[in-house]
């Protein structure tokens, strides 16, 4: 599917999944489909909170309003990963989660 079409459609989660690592400069984010209407919980882990976990939280909340992801459980364990590294993480813990990109997790 074209990058730029599948940004415009609103992704539908269906599973579990997840995406990175707990490695030096990374940063594991896991995704769980919620019931309608639940809204966005984030729980977020960080050797960097006090300097940059706001940072963190508002870009992941970025990157889901650009998905237009309301409903969604997040978990994320981040050991110092810079802002692209953030986002391709997201990125492809949602795509596997809407099962558009193959993954790892199993049930």
């Amino acid at each position: 599917m074209n990058n730029n079409l599948f940004n415009l459609i609103k992704m539908v989660l269906k599973v579990k999944a997840q995406a990175g690592s707990f490695e030096s400069s990374d940063i594991l984010i896991m995704v769980e489909p919620v019931a309608k209407g639940t809204g966005r919980t984030i729980e977020l882990k960080s050797i960097v909170m006090q300097q940059f976990g706001d940072d963190v939280l508002q870009q992941i909340n970025r990157d889901l309003d650009h998905y237009n992801i309301d409903d969604i459980r997040i978990i994320v364990n981040d050991k110092g990963a810079l802002p692209p590294t953030i986002s391709a993480r997201l990125e492809t813990a949602l795509k596997r989660s809407a099962q558009v990109q193959a993954g790892t997790l199993t049930k």
